[in-house]
């Protein structure tokens, strides 16, 4: 299999995925998984294709991340991999859809409303 390039998206994060055959090297912006994810729930998001499908050390991992916060970039990467394995191994396809890896979250922030101080919230309401 030769390195390819996937792409996965969630809230306003796109993240660009090359993938080979490797020794399970995982590089998020030309730096390790674990110095850009502080966090190991963070961590976990992004790898969860990877742990479902038990292939943490067979592949070299390249990710290009843009857009939004942390939490919109680890599901982005983990939207990119599972496709990426998907198409890796046509066996991995019931795992990933079971675990429903393989959707994209289309939720999104709601925007602000004019004559509204938020999306939703109103201000507060005078009588008199």
């Amino acid at each position: 299999m030769e390195q390819k390039n996937f792409i996965g998206r969630r809230k306003t994060s796109t993240a660009r995925l090359y993938i080979k055959p490797g020794s399970g090297d995982f590089i998020v912006n030309d730096r390790p998984l674990e110095d850009y994810f502080a966090t190991k729930a963070h961590r976990n998001v992004a790898t969860l294709p990877l742990e479902v499908t038990e292939s943490e050390d067979q592949f070299d991992i390249k990710i290009t991340v843009r857009g939004g916060g942390i939490t919109g970039q680890s599901g982005a990467i983990q939207h990119a991999l599972a496709r990426a394995l998907d198409d890796h191994n046509e066996e991995w396809h019931d795992v990933l859809k079971a675990h429903d890896l393989l959707t994209r979250d289309d939720r999104m922030v709601e925007r602000k409303k004019y004559g509204q101080p938020g999306a939703r919230k109103k201000f507060q309401f005078s009588k008199r």
